[in-house]
């Protein structure tokens, strides 16, 4: 494989799109080999590319995934990153901006009229426990002998979930691009601004996340799997078991271990 020339490089008259395509082929890989490389769906490079930006996700992902396929392709990601942010449209930021909803709402507290309490039948929640017991109990069975009959690892699909595609465009603290902020160059948040909370379980666990605004994101035992939330800085999180549970928030790791006592772990997350 080969290196672009600065000569190729200028070729690509200013486009950052024609800068990584340009790049790609002169570094001879496909476009399938940089997807499963880099954990980016090959749709989302093809974008890229074409600098089609409505088939991208939202920008802090885009960006981080422009800023990926530069280094993977021995580009300079500052130019590349400088190159995004100039051709990105600003409709599609401000789109960006007041498109916040979280596919998982924060669990908060029922709101009842004193005046007109609801009476529950307790053999009725006694039923609805045993059933939610019986179906974790069949789903952890169904979960172990899937893992057991597999034996090869199957290729990337096209379809990613948030944490891998947050995993797709994580970028190492230790590479400088931009300004100061965020990793991603995104400034500071404005106070009171929601962040993302990325938390990943594989196996049940106590959790309780409460945010600046007082709101319970999470609360009590949860299953394996992963959860998104979004919550105002600081977030108070305490954990039974860390053995088990890994963090991203607002797209950068947690470092849990400096809070653990035993397994358990009591912190506050800021930006």
């Amino acid at each position: 494989m080969t290196t672009p020339s600065s000569n190729q490089l200028s070729n690509a008259q200013g486009s950052f799109g024609a800068m990584l395509q340009q790049a790609r082929k002169t570094k001879q890989v496909t476009l399938d080999e940089a997807a499963n490389e880099l954990f980016i769906l090959k749709r989302h490079l093809q974008a890229l590319e074409s600098e089609n930006f409505s088939d991208l996700p939202q920008v802090a992902f885009a960006r981080g995934f422009a800023i990926n396929y530069a280094k993977f392709l021995d580009l300079d990601p500052t130019k590349v990153a400088d190159s995004f942010d100039a051709a990105y449209p600003n409709e599609l930021k401000q789109r960006a901006d007041n498109n916040i909803e979280s596919p998982l709402r924060p669990m908060g507290t029922l709101q009842r009229d004193s005046h007109n309490r609801i009476r529950f039948n307790p053999m009725l929640i006694l039923a609805v426990v045993a059933l939610i017991i019986l179906a974790v109990f069949l789903y952890r069975m169904v979960s172990n002998a899937t893992s057991d009959n597999t034996e090869e690892t199957t290729p990337l699909s096209d379809d990613i979930s948030i944490t891998e595609q947050t995993q797709g465009a994580a970028i190492d603290n230790q590479d400088t691009v931009g300004a100061s902020g965020s990793a991603l160059n995104l400034g500071a948040p404005a106070a009171g601004t929601e962040l993302p909370l990325l938390i990943s379980i594989t196996d049940e666990v106590v959790v309780n996340i409460t945010d600046a605004a007082g709101s319970s994101l999470m609360t009590g035992n949860q299953n394996a799997g992963n959860y998104e939330l979004l919550g105002v800085p600081p977030l108070n999180v305490n954990i039974s078991d860390t053995a088990g549970v890994s963090m991203t928030f607002n797209q950068e790791p947690v470092a849990m271990d400096e809070y653990v006592a035993g397994d358990q772990a009591s912190f506050i997350l800021n930006p």
